[in-house]
């Protein structure tokens, strides 16, 4: 059973506020709470691999980065460490066995929809996550799909929010639905003149001979806190790693394409549109040994 932690004043600057340890079952959020009726609001994903986890300030700093795109209050990146610790804590005291993977999710919202001095509402909850062993050895097969937009538009139309990490995730479970009915287990968006983007929940990374290359976060991505640790196991291995702009026919002659993120880690490419690609078992194997040996 999930494990639900609610944050008793989530904006900075509210002393005394505590966090709640509640019942999954019970009402803990307004049917008029923005992030709900909206989507208005931001959340972050915090991997625990084997009781551990991992790059928990990267993620409270990237949910600080989301919620002042949405001109959110500040929130208190204490009391969500606080709320992510207890929830991770309890769910684990709760278990026979530590899980393999396990994932704490803090979301923070607006609050009461048309309440003009409605104060944020902030929560975390931690489950067991899925095996995911033979994704990483084995590898998935991917499609692309078009974003519908053009690169670049980030700067040009800041009020789509390209690059913060928002609840209005539809678009992305809708772009994961489409692939799995074709067969495939992921999608990597591209842009509609030719620029690789991410991943629904992940990022990616291309294998160029001696260098791996991700879409530059300048252009509105996600700066993927598995990216960066991944690109750290990859330098000390000899590989140099790049951000930089990332042409979708640059993909057809990759020497290897991966999908990373916080909970599944270095996932391989096996597939692209049909296209197969080589799979490292023994690179992967070690950069997400490296990752989880870091945290």
């Amino acid at each position: 059973m999930p494990i639900l932690v609610i944050c008793g004043a989530p904006t900075a600057g509210r002393p005394g506020a505590a966090c709640v340890l509640a019942s999954p079952d019970d009402p803990a959020i307004l049917v008029t709470d923005a992030g709900l009726t909206r989507g208005d609001g931001v959340f972050e994903t915090v991997g625990v691999h084997h009781g551990r986890m991992h790059d928990l300030e990267p993620h409270l700093e990237r949910l600080a980065q989301s919620a002042a795109m949405l001109d959110l209050p500040a929130p208190d990146l204490g009391m969500f460490r606080d709320a992510i610790a207890l929830a991770v804590r309890t769910l684990l005291d709760g278990l026979d066995e530590v899980p393999a993977t396990a994932l704490c999710k803090v979301v923070y919202t607006r609050g009461l929809e048309g309440v003009a001095d409605a104060q944020p509402t902030g929560f975390a909850y931690a489950d067991v996550y899925p095996d995911v062993s033979r994704e990483r050895t084995e590898g998935i097969a991917v499609l692309t799909l078009s974003r519908g937009y053009p690169h670049g538009i980030g700067a040009e139309a800041p009020w789509l929010l390209v690059g913060a990490k928002t609840l209005s995730y539809a678009v992305n479970m809708a772009a994961l639905r489409h692939v799995k009915a074709r067969g495939a287990e992921e999608a990597i968006f591209t842009t509609t003149d030719g620029y690789v983007l991410e991943a629904p929940r992940a990022t990616v990374l291309v294998r160029l001979g001696d260098q791996v290359v991700t879409p530059a976060i300048d252009g509105g991505l996600l700066h993927g806190t598995a990216q960066r640790a991944a690109f750290d196991a990859l330098s000390a291995r000899g590989l140099d790693c790049v951000y930089r702009d990332v042409r979708v026919e640059e993909l057809e002659g990759a020497d290897a394409l991966w999908l990373t993120d916080s909970v599944n880690l270095l996932r391989p490419i096996r597939e692209l549109d049909g296209r197969a690609y080589p799979v490292d078992r023994d690179l992967t194997g070690a950069v997400n040994a490296d990752i989880l040996d870091h945290g």
